[in-house]
């Protein structure tokens, strides 16, 4: 039997500040509505912060209007603690899940949301998978669904459980293995076989795959990016910018490159670890003026 030959090894572009300003965002209008409504479904008892950071991060990058669908537990307190935001109280499992079968309330958000981020705190993986394609079907036609975290343990070797719709993967090194199903050993090339298996856009550690083969690169990032919270701010950003108008690849190439440059600018202001997920929330404002 021939010897299996590996696909042979994609050539990455280097993302730069003119490539991004040659590439410009939507422009943004006066009206909420008009900038995109993000619905973030996350949030369970044990980790409300990460659909609140992953809101205020889609926030940051200019949508218009944030939707919270949270643990019926918590959402008083994520009501409060961020009150840009519209929160709808999910039904929860004895443990403190939310339950999957409970986005039915969420149905009429899901239909609206021009961007809907699933996973940022989702911590029951048997619910959540439960969740995954009843989302997908609620969600309008073309609403871009970005899947993290437990969505994308769901995801894993079912490709079609997310629908036919425009969509974005944002997995760390281990959601990548899980969802190849073996370890990951060439991020470029893993990057690109991840998003021609999902069909799907991937942002994966500063690699920007799309189905078509096209791969981008912004680079690892500065060490400082490797902290708690992180990834919910990454997948914030793109889908804020997803919900603003920007196409899948668009949203993601801007998004890492956001998150990548918030961090190379708190490294240099406030140490190269040590600086938070809410801080680099806080800086992709400054970065996105920067940018553009």
């Amino acid at each position: 039997m021939p010897e299996r030959r590996r696909p042979e090894r994609p050539t990455a572009e280097q993302v730069t500040p003119d490539l991004l300003r040659s590439w410009p965002l939507p422009e943004p209008s006066g009206s909420k509505r008009s900038r995109g409504q993000v619905l973030v479904v996350g949030g369970a008892l044990r980790s409300p912060g990460a659909a609140m950071l992953a809101g205020r991060a889609a926030l940051r990058v200019g949508a218009g209007r944030l939707t919270l669908a949270v643990g019926r537990s918590v959402a008083a307190h994520v009501a409060v603690a961020v009150p840009e935001s519209g929160v709808v109280p999910l039904p929860e499992t004895a443990g403190g899940g939310v339950r999957g079968t409970g986005i039915r309330l969420a149905a009429d958000d899901l239909a609206g949301a021009d961007a809907v981020l699933l996973g940022p705190g989702l911590d029951d993986a048997a619910e959540t998978a439960r969740m995954l394609p009843r989302a997908a079907r609620a969600a309008g036609r073309g609403t871009v669904l970005v899947l993290d975290a437990y969505a994308l343990g769901a995801l894993a070797g079912h490709p079609r459980l997310a629908g036919t719709g425009p969509r974005i993967l944002t997995p760390n090194t281990d959601e990548a293995s899980r969802l190849l199903g073996r370890d990951v050993d060439d991020l470029d090339a893993d990057s690109v076989e991840l998003a021609r298996r999902y069909r799907a856009v991937v942002s994966c550690f500063g690699r920007i795959a799309s189905p078509d083969g096209r791969l981008l690169t912004v680079g690892d990032g500065d060490a400082g990016l490797g902290t708690s919270g992180s990834g919910d701010a990454l997948a914030g950003a793109i889908t804020g910018l997803a919900a603003r108008g920007a196409d899948p690849l668009q949203a993601a190439v801007w998004g890492t490159a956001l998150h990548t440059a918030a961090g190379r600018s708190l490294a240099s202001s406030v140490g190269h670890l040590g600086y938070l997920a809410s801080e680099i929330v806080d800086r992709l404002t400054a970065e996105l003026e920067l940018l553009s």
